[in-house]
């Protein structure tokens, strides 16, 4: 066994950042209390809980974005920091999202209690199976890769942290949206549904864009900035509902596509030659 004698501190400092985040998230969702098992809807106080946790998460993945290529830029890549990358994301975008899964949706909870700990159980097993592959085969340099095998575990993580934004945002005292009390009793229901797909996804082979690559680096035309620009301020705009709608979107596209592009060689190789 050869000693490990230097590791690089500020690539190091980006990834332990992503852990923190990661483990505040679990601990803010996990103080999040509720009067009783009767009350199936958490009240305005409570969902703040929700909306911290999961802007935690988001945060852990800008520092999870940014470790890698901090580390490239300073010629300092290692096996050291890929391992503890891994280590972190498990944390981060695997337990939180799962315990947060089962903290947004006390309705799902109540009827279904056992049901609800099995599917948090079942992401994050899929989510160390995803980490797990990776690592495996992952051969080439990070910033080669235009594609991933599977729903990559911060997608995942970010689709359940965007429904807890979602229902902040629902359950404000002030929201005029119609409706809004049955969208989060149907919300609460098909969630854990949702996170089942998502656990399936994870350990896939669906192809998904590798977002950061095929979006932030390199050069694009100007007309690429302005768009993403643009995007990113009609998010923000309206992100209680945007974040969740953007992240579901990415998670259907990919089996949408696959589907797809499957039935399209189906339907060529099924057409006559003559």
């Amino acid at each position: 066994m050869r000693p490990l004698r230097t590791v690089a501190v500020f690539p190091t400092m980006f990834t332990l950042g992503n852990l923190v985040c990661g483990f505040f998230a679990i601990v803010v969702a996990a103080n999040l209390e509720r009067p009783g098992d009767e009350v199936l809807v958490l009240g305005p106080e409570e969902s703040r809980h929700l909306l911290v946790s999961g802007w935690l998460i988001f945060l852990a993945m800008v520092f999870d974005a940014l470790d890698g290529h901090v580390a490239r830029l300073a010629r300092t890549t290692s096996d050291f920091g890929a391992q503890l990358d891994s280590l972190c994301d498990m944390v981060t975008f695997g337990v939180a999202p799962a315990f947060l899964l089962v903290k947004m949706c006390p309705r799902f909870e109540f009827l279904h209690r056992e049901a609800v700990w099995f599917i948090a159980a079942a992401y994050v097993i899929c989510a160390a199976l995803r980490l797990a592959r990776f690592n495996v085969e992952s051969t080439e340099p990070e910033e080669d890769h235009l594609t991933f095998s599977g729903l990559p575990s911060p997608a995942a993580a970010a689709a359940v942290a965007g429904f807890a934004i979602m229902f902040n945002t629902l359950r404000k005292p002030d929201n005029t949206l119609l409706y809004a009390d049955q969208i989060d009793n149907v919300l609460q229901t098909a969630l854990p549904i949702f996170g089942v797909l998502l656990a399936v996804l994870m350990v896939s082979r669906i192809p998904y864009p590798h977002v950061v690559n095929q979006v932030f680096r390199g050069q694009r035309s100007f007309g690429h900035v302005v768009g993403v620009v643009f995007a990113m301020v009609a998010v923000m705009a309206i992100k209680g509902y945007a974040v969740p709608i953007v992240c579901c979107a990415f998670v259907l596209a990919g089996p949408l596509r696959y589907a797809w592009e499957r039935l399209m060689h189906r339907r060529r190789q099924e057409e006559p030659l003559f």
